[in-house]
């Protein structure tokens, strides 16, 4: 099992699938309808039922139930894409047997090294199989890890009929990394009572709870004149866009909160004197905090139109998802499953909420609730990112584990 999860793994990291939010199209990139595409025939190969893709690169299959109980039909999703904050183009594993929990030299030439002293939860994985990065990419265990797990485990249960369950759905989905995962996702085609995100990180983690998210974007329009002549005439947009940032608090960004603080978080400027652009997140797990921090950066923008312009400075403001939790706490013994999975596998699970985004958090509010468990990747999204096999096939029993106890509770 942990050879097939290492190589399917590979195998999916090594195809270029980020996505790419200034594209309209669904997927936003080809290279996720041609993982879509392998991931069909791979299906098909080890005898799923149903499997199907559609135009949009969404990826279907069933596994019926060989049990005569009337159990509940449950997914598992993984999403296609990769993240757009570092490249995945050219993604050329690394694997380290046995890690002797020392530092890790990923590029030599480069000089990149992934250090106990910058993560220090490396020492943990001494003699693991770890997957890394080469240094020059990041590695996609966001969420090919999640998907090679859910193929190894759909392929263990084929192998292994003894093993009873009810009908199990698998889905892979596009453009998750960019917020748009479930937007063409066909619940009632899915046909699934409850469903499982293989899309955490560490090994035992347990979530249910996510963010309130909303996107924000910010357009300043200026005057651009040659600097010699420029007195009384110019206006820059980009000075007035940093300004506009400073007005945030500093403290309630990404890097001073954890737990459930909530923040805005610039993820992009850019700026001439002539034009500028600020692009934020907006994030808070409670409701109310979530939407005063919408309206706390809308009056600000507000106040800079009243000394610059109303044309001069558009806001465009959108929600992205909402706080899973309400729609999974009325079916709490889902999570509950989960649980009892990992104590069976002696796991410790570890629930904490996501400081992130998953396909659960939508899903949900589409009439899927969906919480998400690990997949035993670490640092996604840069070039540090790794992952552990040995907690990748762990995560893989949790799934065979979960889909046994459902026949059994039924």
């Amino acid at each position: 099992m942990k050879k097939e999860v290492i190589e399917r793994f590979i195998s999916y990291a090594q195809m270029d699938t980020q996505s790419n939010e200034d594209n309209e199209t669904c997927p936003s990139t080809p290279g996720q309808m041609v993982l879509a595409h392998k991931l069909v025939e791979e299906l098909k190969e080890i005898g799923m039922d149903e499997v199907q893709v559609d135009e949009h690169g969404y990826v279907m299959a069933t596994l019926p139930a060989n049990t005569e109980k009337d159990v509940p039909t449950i997914g598992f999703l993984a999403h296609l894409d990769t993240a757009t904050d570092f490249t995945g183009t050219n993604v050329k594993p690394q694997i380290v047997e046995n890690y002797d929990g020392k530092d890790i030299i990923l590029n030599k030439e480069l000089n990149v090294v992934l250090s106990t002293a910058s993560f220090p939860e490396l020492t943990e994985y001494k003699g693991h199989t770890l997957i890394t990065t080469d240094g020059t990419t990041l590695l996609g265990a966001d969420n090919k890890a999640g998907i090679a797990e859910i193929m190894t485990a759909m392929n263990y249960l084929l192998q292994h009929p003894e093993i009873k369950h009810g009908k199990i759905r698998v889905a892979f989905t596009p453009d998750e990394e960019i917020g748009r995962g479930p937007h063409k996702f066909d619940v009632a085609a899915f046909n699934a009572s409850y469903a499982y995100t293989v899309d955490g990180g560490p090994l035992g983690e347990l979530e249910y709870e996510s963010f309130n998210a909303a996107s924000a974007k910010i357009s300043v329009y200026g005057v651009n004149v040659h600097p010699g002549t420029a007195k009384g005439k110019m206006i820059h947009s980009a000075k007035i866009a940093m300004a506009l940032h400073l007005r945030l608090p500093a403290e309630e960004a990404p890097e001073f909160t954890d737990g459930y603080d909530g923040f805005y978080h610039l993820s992009s400027i850019e700026g001439t004197p002539e034009f500028s652009k600020l692009q934020y997140i907006i994030r808070d797990f409670d409701r109310e905090k979530f939407e005063a921090r919408k309206a706390f950066l809308s009056a600000i923008v507000d106040e800079f139109k009243s000394i610059h312009g109303e044309e001069n400075i558009v806001l465009e403001m959108k929600d992205q998802y909402y706080n899973m939790r309400e729609k999974i706490e009325p079916v709490r013994h889902i999570v509950d499953i989960a649980h009892e999975a990992m104590e069976n596998l002696n796991i410790t699970p570890i629930i904490r909420p996501i400081r992130g985004g998953t396909d659960g958090s939508q899903l949900s509010y589409m009439g899927l609730p969906t919480p998400n468990i690990f997949t035993g990747g670490e640092n996604f999204h840069g070039k540090f990112e790794y992952a552990s096999a040995d907690n990748m096939e762990k995560a893989v029993n949790v799934i065979v584990e979960i889909a046994k106890l459902f026949e059994q509770k039924a």
